[in-house]
């Protein structure tokens, strides 16, 4: 293994690597398929990086020692400069990796942006790929082509305080509408503790309320899109969650501005009866208070015993388009996203596998993994395959239609109207 001259020299596992190469086609950028050489490899920095790098650099072993005069450089890039990095590497092939980790939610742009290479045939050829998720193979498809790998998948669900539930005699929620009403009792009980603690920066924990009220974010396919933020379903999932950023639950004027590591914050703190929460916030809350207090179920739907659906987060693997290795870059992604590879990413660094079947012996395992593998199952949602959501999503659309609906400047009616609007001349400004 060639190493990035920005990261230290790694102690290499062995792993033992087959794979059976891909047929090359003609969608790539460069006319050339280099079976020997060096392979470009960026991925992202984690908190705590060094057992991805020890995962990741066993897999690179293998596969250097399978795939002689082939050395494979791995560099890990920040998340928060990943837009510039991807963006300079897009317009100038000769630094750009051949191999690349990103957002599940930037699929849409990076293939608008002619970034990533249509692995499609790869993909549906690939022994491994029949047992990936079908969230996550949506996230990785635009138009119907495949454009990469999933690499792990992070859904939301209920994390509540057993010792508090313990001593006012509460029961564990089975609706939203009973989650709303227990959030209270703890408040009520417990003046000190938010109920369910909210965020109106939340995004990805209002959108359960959303979709289980029958709503949707937008729709369409095929890169044309129009929102349906507006629309009575929505609006009314909109005002079950806004309406929790009272004082009798979590007062708006400290709950308003919250985003999702706030309310794990809080939660983890023990200044929470409950809160939406991820699996990949399961170490920061055991790393709390309330370690040993607490458990952690689905999020209940509209109706008893339902599941919200939840938002499936995650990371993809991908090969660019400029790559003059192709049939290696896609071995490499294959490997980097293997169900050993995810298996072992994991046990280092808690990352949901995309494979049902890895995902079950994990949550075997490990008891906690169990209730976002029943989110899992139960169906979850994504976002729209457009470029225009990441302009929605930085634009902060949807945190300030819930603000305002929160702060009573507007209607949810109006709130919505409004948001509808700026989705959609995004969804329209990229065509």
């Amino acid at each position: 293994m060639k190493l990035s001259p920005r990261l230290p020299a790694l102690l290499l596992a062995g792993l033992v690597v087959t794979a059976c190469a891909p047929q090359t086609s003609s969608n790539s950028s460069s006319d050339k398929d280099e079976k020997s050489g060096t392979l470009r490899v960026w991925l992202f920095q984690e908190v705590g990086n060094k057992p991805k790098e020890k995962v990741v650099d066993s897999v690179v072993a293998a596969f250097e020692k399978s795939h002689k005069g082939t050395e494979v450089d791995v560099e890990y890039i920040p998340v928060e400069t990943r837009a510039q990095r991807v963006k300079a590497a897009f317009n100038d092939p000769s630094s750009a990796p051949d191999v690349m980790e990103y957002g599940n939610t930037d699929t849409a742009g990076y293939v608008k942006d002619g970034g990533l290479l249509d692995v499609t045939k790869e993909f549906a050829d690939w022994n491994e790929s029949k047992d990936t998720d079908p969230t996550a193979r949506t996230s990785v498809t635009v138009d119907g082509k495949v454009y990469g790998s999933p690499f792990y998948v992070g859904v939301r669900a209920l994390y509540y305080r057993t010792d508090v539930f313990k001593e006012l005699g509460l029961e564990v929620p089975r609706t939203m509408a009973e989650l709303a009403t227990t959030a209270r009792e703890i408040r009520a009980a417990k003046p000190e503790l938010y109920g369910l603690v909210v965020g109106g920066a939340y995004t990805y924990g209002a959108m359960p309320f959303i979709w289980a009220n029958g709503g949707e974010l937008a729709v369409g396919k095929g890169g044309s899109y129009a929102s349906a933020i507006s629309g009575a379903a929505a609006q009314k999932g909109i005002k079950e969650y806004t309406s929790l950023f009272t004082d009798d639950n979590c007062p708006a004027a400290k709950c308003a501005g919250m985003g999702g590591n706030d309310t794990i914050t809080a939660f983890a703190a023990g200044k929470a009866g409950m809160a939406i929460g991820g699996d990949f916030s399961h170490t920061a809350v055991e790393a709390g208070k309330v370690k040993g207090e607490y458990a952690v179920v689905p999020l209940p739907g509209v109706s008893a015993g339902s599941i919200a659906p939840a938002f499936a987060g995650g990371n993809n693997i991908g090969v660019l388009k400029s790559t003059s290795h192709r049939t290696l870059a896609v071995q490499l992604m294959e490997q980097l996203t293997s169900k050993e590879t995810q298996a072992s990413m994991f046990g280092a660094m808690g990352f949901l596998p995309t494979f049902g079947d890895v995902r079950d012996k994990a949550a075997a395992e490990q008891p906690y993994v169990k209730p976002f593998a029943q989110t899992l199952a139960a169906g979850t949602k994504f976002v729209p395959a457009s470029p225009g959501w990441a302009q929605i999503d930085s634009s902060l659309v949807l945190p300030t239609m819930f603000q305002e609906v929160i702060s009573g400047k507007k209607s949810v009616a109006a709130a919505s109207g409004e948001a509808a609007k700026k989705m959609d001349a995004a969804f329209g400004s990229v065509g």
